[in-house]
């Protein structure tokens, strides 16, 4: 089983984790799994837009753009480098 160790919590998280743990009648360490067993189990949520999203959303008030249509051409052979 793997280990984990958090460093740099300030104190009042500590405290609440504390408190927690001993309401729920648990160590700090069964508690902070329970806890993290907990959030992970959520399904991934997303809060903020991906890139495109983002973008599009800045941009649609200015309105689309009409791309005149290319006409496909064959394409060409490939070049021949021994002759």
């Amino acid at each position: 089983m793997a280990s984990i160790l958090i460093r740099k919590m300030d104190e009042t998280t500590k405290k609440r984790l504390r408190l927690r743990a001993a309401v729920n009648g648990r160590s700090m360490e069964e508690e902070a799994r329970e806890i993290l067993k907990k959030a992970l189990a959520q399904p991934k949520t997303r809060k903020e837009p991906g890139l495109g999203t983002a973008i599009r959303e800045i941009f649609a008030p200015l309105g689309g753009v009409d791309l005149p249509e290319v006409p496909r051409e064959p394409i060409s052979e490939p070049l021949d480098f021994d002759k």
